[in-house]
C-alpha cells in the first residue's frame, strides 16, 4: 500500500510539472494571436478611412494617330542591267570609264565588226546582181506583150515572162532580208545602254576577246529613282493593300549612321504570302537625286498605312494589364479613382490610342499599383531625377541615428524583456531545471 501512495504522489507531480510547463509556452502563443488580431483590425480600419494615396495623373489628349509599321528593309535598284556581247569577239574600243553615268543609247564598247561589214557588202552586191535580172526580165516582158498583139506569139510565152519577173521579185526580196540580217549582225558590235544609270566595274579592256557566255563587261544600275525591299506581317496585308489602292502610302526610310529620312510611297505588294515566315515583299519608291540611298544597303523603314482620326491618348505606362483586360484608373472630381476597361488600338512609343475613356479625363499614371475601385487620392507633382536619391537620405536618417545610440524600438524592448512566470531558459529552448 505504501508503493501505491508514492506511485500516486509521483504521478501528481508529473502533472503538474507538465501543466505548469503548458501555461509558460502557452501565454506568449495566445498574446502573439492576439497582438496578430489586433493588427489586422487596425489594417482593416486604415484601408477604409486612411489617409489618401498619392498619385500622379495626365490627362487623356484627343489628337489623330497614325498607325507606323516598322521593319528592315533593302535598298534595291528599279533596273539593273548586265551587259553582255551578243556575238564572240574581240574589243577594240572601251568608251566608258569606271563610275560614270551613261544615257539610254550611249555607246559603251565596240567589238572588231570586219567580218560583218565584209558580210554587208556581199549582200548589197547580190542585190545589185539580182536587179539587174530583174529589169532584164521586165524588159523580155515587154516585148513578148507587143508580139502577142501583132499575133506572133503564143499567149504561153507571155505568161512564161511573166513568171520569170515575178520570181526575180522574189529574188530581189530575199536579197532584202539578207542585207538587213548582215546589218543586224554588224549592229552586235556596237554596244550601248540599254537604259540609264551608274557604270559599275569595267571588267574588260580594247583586245580582250569576250563571249555571250563569258562574264558581264559591265553592270548599269538606274539609282534614280531607287526602291527599298521590306517584308511586313500577313496580319497587316489589309491596311497595306487598302493603302497600295489609296495610291501608295507614305513610306520613311531612315539612313544609317542616323544620316538622315528619305520619303517616298509604297510601289508594290507581292501576290503571295510566304509560307515559309508569314510575311508578305513589299517595295517603296524614293527619289534619289542626292544618292542618299545605295543598292544593297540596310534601312530602318517606317510606313503610315492608316490615320486614327480623334483618338483618345493616354501614356502607356498608365494601361494596366488585369485578369479581364486592360484598365486604366479614372480620377473623378471628387479625388476618387475607378477603374476603366479600355481596348488598346495602337501604341507606339510612350503612347497608345485606346478606347473607353473620353478627352479631358485624368487617369494616373504613378501610383497606380496602389489604389483599390473608390479609393481617396491626392495628386502630387511627378518626380524630378535625384528625388528617389533624397527620399532615401532621409529614410535612412533614423537608421543613423539608432547606430549612434538612440534608445531602441518597443518591439526590441519587448524581445528583451523575459517572459513572465518563466526562469531562465536554456540553448535548447526548454526549462532549467
Amino acid at each position: 500500500m505504501k508503493r501505491s501512495f508514492l506511485g500516486a504522489i509521483a504521478a501528481l507531480v508529473v502533472v503538474a510539472a507538465a501543466g505548469g510547463y503548458a501555461l509558460t509556452r502557452g501565454k506568449p502563443a495566445g498574446d502573439a494571436l492576439a497582438a496578430a488580431g489586433a493588427a489586422s483590425a487596425g489594417s482593416a480600419a486604415s484601408g477604409a478611412g486612411g489617409p489618401p494615396i498619392s498619385v500622379t495623373t495626365v490627362m487623356v489628349q484627343k489628337r489623330d494617330v497614325d498607325v507606323v509599321l516598322d521593319a528592315t528593309g533593302t535598298v534595291t535598284a528599279l533596273n539593273s542591267v548586265d551587259i553582255r556581247p551578243q556575238v564572240a569577239s574581240t574589243i577594240t574600243k572601251v568608251h566608258i570609264k569606271e563610275g560614270q553615268f551613261v544615257s539610254a543609247g550611249q555607246q559603251l564598247f565596240t567589238l572588231d565588226a570586219r567580218n560583218d561589214e565584209v558580210n554587208v557588202t556581199k549582200a548589197k552586191a547580190q542585190l545589185a546582181k539580182d536587179m539587174a535580172s530583174l529589169a532584164d526580165s521586165q524588159r523580155q516582158l515587154a516585148r513578148s506583150r507587143d508580139l502577142m498583139a501583132q499575133n506572133f506569139i503564143s499567149q504561153g510565152a507571155v505568161d512564161t515572162n511573166q513568171t520569170l519577173v515575178e520570181s526575180q521579185q522574189a529574188v530581189i526580196a530575199s536579197d532584202r532580208a539578207a542585207i538587213e540580217a548582215a546589218q543586224v549582225g554588224l549592229s552586235y558590235s556596237r554596244i550601248v545602254a540599254p537604259a540609264a544609270g551608274r557604270a559599275g566595274a569595267i571588267n574588260v579592256y580594247a583586245g580582250s576577246l569576250v563571249q555571250p557566255s563569258g562574264p558581264p563587261l559591265v553592270t548599269i544600275t538606274q539609282l534614280d529613282p531607287i526602291s527599298v525591299a521590306f517584308s511586313l506581317p500577313q496580319r497587316n496585308l489589309a491596311p497595306v493593300l487598302a493603302s497600295l489602292r489609296g495610291g501608295g502610302g507614305s513610306v520613311t526610310a531612315l539612313l544609317p549612321e542616323a544620316s538622315g529620312v528619305a520619303t517616298g510611297h509604297l510601289l508594290f505588294v507581292d501576290n503571295a504570302v510566304d509560307a515559309g515566315s508569314g510575311t508578305v515583299r513589299v517595295k517603296a519608291e524614293f527619289a534619289n537625286k542626292d544618292e542618299r540611298l545605295w543598292p544593297g544597303a540596310f534601312v530602318a523603314v517606317r510606313m503610315a498605312v492608316q490615320t486614327l482620326k480623334g483618338a483618345s491618348v493616354v501614356p502607356q505606362a498608365a494601361v494596366i494589364q488585369g485578369p479581364r483586360g486592360k484598365i486604366v484608373y479614372v480620377v473623378d472630381a471628387a479625388s476618387k479613382a475607378s477603374p476603366r476597361p479600355v481596348e488598346v488600338l495602337y501604341a507606339s512609343g510612350e503612347d497608345a490610342a485606346v478606347t473607353g475613356v473620353r478627352p479631358g479625363d485624368r487617369v494616373v499614371v504613378e501610383g497606380r499599383q496602389n489604389l483599390r475601385p473608390g479609393a481617396a487620392v491626392v495628386e502630387r507633382a511627378p518626380a524630378e531625377p535625384g528625388s528617389r536619391g533624397r527620399r532615401g537620405a532621409g529614410a535612412s536618417a533614423p537608421a543613423s541615428a539608432a547606430a549612434q545610440g538612440a534608445p531602441p524600438a518597443a518591439s526590441d524592448a519587448l524581445a528583451t524583456r523575459p517572459r513572465s512566470g518563466a526562469g531562465p531558459r536554456t540553448g535548447s529552448g526548454a526549462p532549467a531545471v
